[in-house]
């Protein structure tokens, strides 16, 4: 009688395993990896993790801070995200959230936007607008210029705590991306320099070389010349004593932040932005 745990010599030798030589000339039969049954799997699984790689690097990975933006990056690509602070008339901080809330941002408990200024060290790209110059706002004992704290009362209802899009051009000698910048309003697409020009709340950008505005120079002249024409914003006062945001910074004897492109590798820091 045969207990059920017990097994017949039949049996034993049936469990034999491969000798070693047996093993490695079935790993060298390249016949078996020819076989479609075998190949495809590993073809598809492959090709899956190099666009799933390629995908996340390219949508869906976070931009912490403007130097962390690649170079294939510029003039190619946008931000989209959240404005979390308004630091002077021209420029903002954004937090980057890629993918917006088709990538769950905003919904999920993971995806939130920051709220504290601790949270958001280190985390925000500076913004640039490109292409204008607003009313200088008082720095370290420098007055304001006229006009500044309502450029930046209107930028700051314009865009603070709303998500933006930033198309990037580079990153200027501040560590910040110069970009031209568009926000929703009442479900319509608005350039936010364009809309500062057509304020009277900003000048178009004047410099001897080097100036950014992307492909709006010409629509950002017209508009300034509109505004000009209709005496908006600081183009209602007295003319006579008008003075541009650069002439106003080299009266102040302030280093005008003209933004320069800057090489790869290079960086430069000041006391005030």
């Amino acid at each position: 009688m045969r207990w059920p745990w017990s097994s017949s010599s039949e049996d034993r030798e049936k469990k034999t395993f491969p000798s070693p030589t047996d093993m490695l000339s079935s790993v060298t039969d390249w016949s078996r990896y020819q076989d479609p049954r075998n190949v495809l799997p590993v073809v598809v699984l492959t090709a899956g993790a190099f666009f799933f790689s390629t995908f996340y690097r390219s949508y869906l990975k976070r931009v912490s801070q403007a130097i962390n933006i690649a170079p294939t990056f510029w003039r190619k690509r946008s931000l989209f995200g959240k404005v979390t602070s308004v630091g002077d008339n021209d420029n903002f901080r954004l937090f980057h959230t890629p993918g917006g809330r088709l990538a769950g941002w905003g919904i999920l408990p993971w995806r939130k936007v920051p709220t504290t200024r601790k949270e958001l060290m280190g985390k925000t790209v500076h913004i640039r607008l490109a292409g204008i110059d607003a009313p200088e706002l008082p720095h370290f004992g420098r007055p304001a210029q006229p006009y500044s704290k309502e450029a930046m009362d209107f930028l700051t209802s314009y865009i603070l705590h709303r998500r933006v899009r930033a198309y990037v051009y580079h990153r200027d000698q501040y560590d910040r991306a110069v970009a031209t910048v568009y926000v929703r309003r009442w479900l319509i697409r608005r350039d936010v320099g364009l809309q500062m020009l057509k304020k009277g709340l900003a000048t178009v950008f004047e410099a001897n070389n080097g100036a950014e505005f992307g492909k709006m120079e010409e629509k950002y002249r017209t508009t300034e010349r509109w505004a000009r024409s209709r005496k908006k914003g600081m183009w209602g006062g007295d003319m006579d004593k008008y003075e541009s945001p650069m002439d106003f910074k080299k009266r102040m004897g302030t280093k005008h932040e003209h933004p320069v492109s800057l090489k790869k590798g290079t960086r430069q820091t000041t006391p005030w932005r």
